[in-house]
């Protein structure tokens, strides 16, 4: 209605203009999250469309009622791992939401949109997710974001009927229930786990876009189990014993070698992961752990550890998992993971706003040990500097470091490069196919661990290269 020649708005009309402004954020907030799907560098993203197109486009203000009628029956969205919230103009002058109105488990922000991102495989249960690395605070992956690699898609299990049997070269074969794992002694510590696929894109040119993509098959966590040599010393171990054959209870009967050194050294059978169960995705009720080794023998949802004097040369271990190299020969059993580290931001497919000031950071891990020290290049490795570690590091566990520089708008060449505690110095790609031999059509994609470049050109724009 109109007073004095002026719209006036009762409050239904002005309640309904307040919905169709938060609606408008909702559309704005879900094509920004479509467009993260960019951020890997695998898939395409629509054109984000202005506040100015989206007011045009519900039909000015004459068509608020309408709009807001709209706005009401639309479904509300937030990110997956959050619930969706109506925002307060001031949260001091209104009440906040009940205590446990979760269910009893939290949820993380509505305004948080960092997810794992899938590898387009033809096959969604043969496939890969990638931990968002350049949104990671600190060095712990949050379980959720924990990167995924699975052979024959995510099996259920009932911690209730779920066994580990450890038999072979044994004197005294035992099966042990998880309530029964649960009641022997317990440690808990903090590695990380690396696909020996991380990367494996990168070898011959410069492929995928973000530090997500390229390096996202990495992920630290808290792990919480039985040491397997608490084990070894309620079965026995036989004479000769020297190999031990790990089997996951996935549709693909996952199965690796490992040599018994490693298991009585410092192999794990974990049930926790961040001070919770593990999650399906990472082998609940029960994975093997084996700090700085190859994810794939990290076995997931595990049921079974057979003992015997020799490997047992699974599928996993001779048509997949070996590195050829350049003379037709292959490396198996390659299992450690050699020092490696990342600059996470600047990376790809980010944009910096101009000259000044920026604090370089990035991560850093080796399975052979602790991260000694990490040094960064800004032109592409003519001069070196060393960078400031954010934590103490701890064995076969990421480590986060940093860096200050000032840009001066000109063109870069961000690198860094980490020597662990034996002395062995992350190598270039130039360096690693000397050793190794070109990748080729027949060549190694496993391991590779050579220093990360990122280029940033003028405008500030920030893109994969090799240099």
């Amino acid at each position: 209605m109109k007073q004095n020649g002026k719209a006036v708005y009762d409050a239904k009309s002005r309640q309904m203009a307040e919905q169709m402004i938060l609606a408008e954020k909702r559309q704005l907030a879900r094509q920004s999250e479509e467009d993260c799907d960019c951020k890997d560098g695998m898939f395409p993203s629509q054109p984000t469309p202005s506040r100015r197109g989206l007011l045009f486009a519900a039909g000015s203000v004459v068509g608020v009622i309408g709009a807001a009628s709209i706005a009401r029956a639309e479904p509300r969205k937030a990110p997956p791992g959050a619930t969706f919230y109506d925002v307060a103009e001031d949260p001091t002058k209104e009440q906040g939401r009940p205590v446990a109105g979760d269910g009893g488990y939290g949820t993380r922000s509505q305004f948080e949109t960092e997810v794992r991102v899938r590898y387009p495989t033809p096959n969604e249960n043969t496939s890969w997710s990638f931990t968002p690395l350049s949104a990671m605070l600190g060095n712990t992956t949050p379980s959720g974001l924990h990167f995924e690699r699975h052979h024959a898609g995510i099996p259920t299990i009932d911690p209730a009927r779920h066994n580990l049997l450890i038999h072979g070269m044994v004197k005294n074969p035992l099966t042990f229930s998880v309530a029964d794992i649960k009641r022997m002694p317990s440690v808990t510590r903090k590695h990380f786990i690396e696909c020996s696929g991380n990367g494996l894109t990168e070898w011959n040119k410069p492929t995928l876009k973000t530090v997500q993509a390229t390096h996202g098959l990495l992920s630290t966590s808290e792990w919480t189990g039985v040491q397997f040599s608490t084990f070894a010393r309620e079965t026995g171990l036989s004479d000769g014993a020297a190999w031990v054959l790990a089997e996951g209870a996935d549709a693909a009967v996952m199965t690796r070698s490992i040599p018994l050194e490693k298991m009585l050294k410092d192999a794990l059978i974990v049930y926790g992961q961040n001070g919770e169960a593990i999650r399906p995705e990472q082998g609940y009720p029960l994975r093997l752990l084996l700090p700085g080794y190859e994810g794939n023998t990290h076995i997931k949802w595990l049921r079974r550890l057979q003992v015997s004097d020799k490997p047992f040369m699974t599928r996993e271990e001779t048509s997949k998992y070996t590195d050829l190299l350049g003379n037709g020969k292959a490396r198996m059993f390659s299992l450690d993971m050699d020092a490696k580290s990342v600059i996470t931001f600047p990376s790809g497919d980010m944009k910096l706003p101009g000259p000044g000031f920026y604090n370089i950071g990035g991560l850093a891990w080796s399975g052979r040990g602790r991260i000694q020290s990490v040094d960064v290049s800004t032109d592409a490795g003519k001069t070196w500097y060393p960078a400031r570690l954010e934590s103490t590091p701890e064995p076969m566990c990421t480590v986060r470091f940093s860096f200050p520089w000032m840009w001066d708008g000109k063109v870069a060449v961000l690198q860094s490069r980490c020597m662990d505690e034996t002395g062995y110095v992350q190598p270039t790609l130039k360096q690693l196919i000397a050793i190794r031999g070109d990748n080729g059509p027949f060549g190694s994609v496993y391991h590779l661990n050579a220093i990360q470049s990122w280029a940033i050109n003028e405008a500030g724009e920030v893109s994969n290269v090799h240099a």
